[in-house]
């Protein structure tokens, strides 16, 4: 990944310098710099407060009674792991921060379970379905409330920034159900 941009930026010095406008890279480099800057500093204070809030939930046992409760749930789509406490616990923490719409601060949840999973892998070079399926739902993740987007959206001036709420919570739903049963398809054809 690391050559990769290390190509396009090279790339683009010397189409910039071949077109005479070396100045251009240099306006878009400081100017997108300081956008991201500001970016950060912007959904710095939400990311501290959400992942604070995380866990406080995972000190308090919150989590334990939430796991029990979808513990159903889990045994379908982790089958493998579904007797792991830890790795169950990592599973219920990262995705309820993708569905509050806080995926960076799920980050560090989402490492700490897949960790836990790959303890229980039985073959340690390829990703086990229970680790699939928690990557698929990661990337599909429905959004209950996309704070990032109706953050953006609130920052960039919008008239009504959580208008986007219930059209997310559709999409995603809708995203995450087609990629579990997908998962679900060709674990099953796996098995046969």
């Amino acid at each position: 990944m690391k050559i990769i941009w290390i190509l396009l930026i090279g790339l683009g010095l010397i189409f910039s310098f071949i077109n005479g406008k070396p100045e251009t890279v240099a306006n878009v480099l400081f100017f997108d710099l300081q956008q991201s800057v500001e970016l950060i500093l912007s959904l710095l204070p939400v990311m501290a407060f959400w992942t604070g809030l995380m866990s406080i939930v995972e000190k308090s046992g919150i989590l334990t009674k939430l796991s029990t409760i979808i513990k159903p749930v889990i045994g379908f789509l982790f089958k493998e792991v579904q007797n792991s406490k830890k790795a169950v616990n990592a599973i219920i923490m990262t995705i309820a921060a993708n569905m509050l719409g806080i995926g960076n601060s799920a980050t560090a949840f989402g490492i700490k379970a897949m960790n836990e999973m790959q303890t229980l892998n039985r073959n340690k070079n390829t990703a086990s379905n229970a680790m699939c399926m928690f990557l698929i739902i990661n990337v599909s993740s429905i959004q209950l409330i996309p704070l990032n987007i109706i953050k953006l959206r609130a920052d960039s001036g919008a008239a009504a920034p959580g208008d986007i709420m219930l059209p997310t919570i559709i999409a995603t739903a809708f995203s995450t159900a087609v990629a579990v049963l997908f998962a679900k398809y060709y674990e099953r054809k796996e098995g046969r």
